[in-house]
């Protein structure tokens, strides 16, 4: 009986031996049917691509002298390229044996040193044209690209642009050198295969391979991000390598990655070839980039704000703001106009605007759409260069207690009064600012929410000007006879920069 209960009969391990038989064989004729999945295994054509292009990607070798920190002299550790396997070993040689800081005691006048680092980078011309990574160079007092064979170049730096972490170098080579072409990144759809070659912790070049992920990323990173997303491996040291399609073309330079540990968890970020063409080609031009400027301050079109300007569907780039001396100014470009088309190209946001105008060749005159009270108009903008460095200032806050409160009254949320000398004196409020200054904001509201703070001035109240709590509260209370279920308000903190927040009138 208890032989029968824990052991299978005969009978019982022939059926299973059967279902066992019967399910390999329809997994056979199902893999016959269908055909072996090469593609999980990753196109044949990767090792042609790396065949045609390995001699053109460089490894990018830089020094630079610092100060030298805690003991010296032969205790001091040697500088290891970042992520060496011999990094660990040797930071718990130094750090246990001789003590916090690495270095022996007592004597702290260390001459300065020099540290090392390695990237990537690639050819763009046979004449000795080379693109990588600002940051792989940033620094440097001495630059040096290496080619495939192991020869080893000085480099001179042609120009670099840190918005968008590209820098362009210069060599003198002793012989003929491969150089590879740029593609069209537009082109990339989600799921192409890409090729990664690059120096991923200094062990020299290495081939990787992966698919698009995601175009047209934007990580925050810069004014300009709008990267190929990769789960081709990037490791460090693979930046400023080229991401290749599978026509050899390079489609992307590899910039960064997402990752807790330093390592490739399959998110990677190229800035597109698109983009990197155009700084390029400036840079080698001239040393430096010369983008379009169309002097305005602008900002997200929620669907409150969206709703308070009857504009259907959110979308555009919202003016907050226009620049005196800027090119906006005598076209006609206003704060509250919604920005849609520049120069016959879409913008739903403003990321897209920002892009758009940067890649715009200086002193083009173009057509700018933008809605202004719910209808479209069009301004003929002749566009000015931006300055670098870009001056891009965050709203001003003063975190001050407020003193004794002045004669105020409650809108939305908000404590409000009328301007006057004491007031500007307390929250540091221009002159040339106008309005109805916040004195508290209630923690519990939309307001609070949308972070408004005390020392804000209300300017505008659905596109009118206000100078009084009560022309806020008229304002509202109209609006909400309307039906409307949010009021626009035109804010400025003290030093006079504007800003559009939509508050719910319910």
């Amino acid at each position: 009986m208890i032989a029968a209960t824990t052991a299978p009969s005969r009978s019982r391990r022939c059926v299973r031996l059967g279902v066992r038989i019967g399910l390999a064989a329809l997994a056979v004729s199902a893999f016959s049917a269908f055909g072996a999945p090469a593609h999980a295994r990753g196109p044949d054509g990767i090792a042609d691509v790396a065949e045609k292009v390995i001699d053109a990607v460089v490894n990018i070798s830089t020094s630079q002298t610092v100060a030298a920190k805690g003991g010296g002299g032969s205790n001091t550790m040697p500088q290891l390229p970042p992520g060496s396997p011999f990094e660990e070993f040797f930071d718990d040689f130094f750090k246990n044996r001789r003590g916090p800081g690495g270095g022996s005691k007592g004597g702290d006048n260390n001459p300065p040193r020099k540290t090392n680092s390695l990237g990537s980078g690639f050819i763009i011309d046979a004449s000795g044209i080379v693109v990588t990574n600002n940051h792989v160079i940033a620094d440097a007092d001495e630059i040096h690209v290496i080619l495939n064979d192991g020869t080893k170049i000085k480099a001179e730096l042609v120009g670099v642009d840190k918005k968008t972490d590209l820098a362009v170098l210069k060599i003198k080579p002793p012989k003929p050198l491969v150089a590879v072409k740029f593609g069209d990144s537009d082109k990339l759809r989600l799921g192409d295969w890409v090729v990664a070659i690059g120096n991923p912790f200094s062990l020299g070049g290495t081939v990787t391979a992966g698919i698009v992920s995601a175009k047209n990323r934007d990580i925050s990173s810069g004014p300009y991000d709008s990267y190929i997303q990769t789960d081709a491996s990037i490791n460090r040291g693979n930046s400023g390598g080229p991401l290749f399609n599978l026509d050899g073309d390079v489609i992307g330079v590899n910039t960064l990655i997402i990752s807790p540990s330093g390592g490739s968890i399959g998110i990677g970020f190229a800035v597109p070839s698109k983009t990197v063409v155009g700084v390029v080609d400036q840079l080698r031009q001239f040393g430096e980039l010369r983008r379009g400027w169309l002097g305005v301050r602008i900002q997200s079109v929620t669907d409150e704000i969206a709703e308070s300007l009857n504009i259907k569907p959110a979308r555009g780039a919202l003016v907050a703001g226009v620049d005196d001396k800027g090119p906006a100014k005598p076209a006609g470009i206003e704060p509250g106009d919604v920005v849609v088309k520049f120069d016959g190209k879409d913008v739903k946001d403003p990321k897209d605007l920002s892009r758009i105008v940067a890649d715009t060749a200086v002193g083009k005159e173009v057509d700018v759409v933008i809605i202004r009270k719910g209808q479209e108009e069009t301004k003929k903008v002749t566009l000015g260069r931006l300055q670098d460095p870009e001056k891009v200032q965050a709203a001003v806050k003063t975190d001050e207690p407020a003193p004794e409160k002045p004669v105020t009254q409650k809108a939305l949320g908000l404590d409000l009064a009328a301007l006057n000398k004491d007031l500007r004196t307390r929250y540091k409020i221009k002159d040339s600012v106008k309005g109805v200054v916040v004195t508290n904001v209630d923690a519990n509201s939309d307001a609070a929410e949308k972070r408004l703070s005390a020392g804000d001035v209300i300017v505008e109240v659905a596109q009118e000007a206000v100078s009084s709590g009560a022309d806020i509260q008229k304002r509202v209370d109209q609006l909400k006879k309307d039906g409307k279920k949010s009021v626009l308000l035109l804010v400025s903190n003290g030093e006079g920069e504007l800003r559009f927040v939509a508050l719910s009138v319910q």
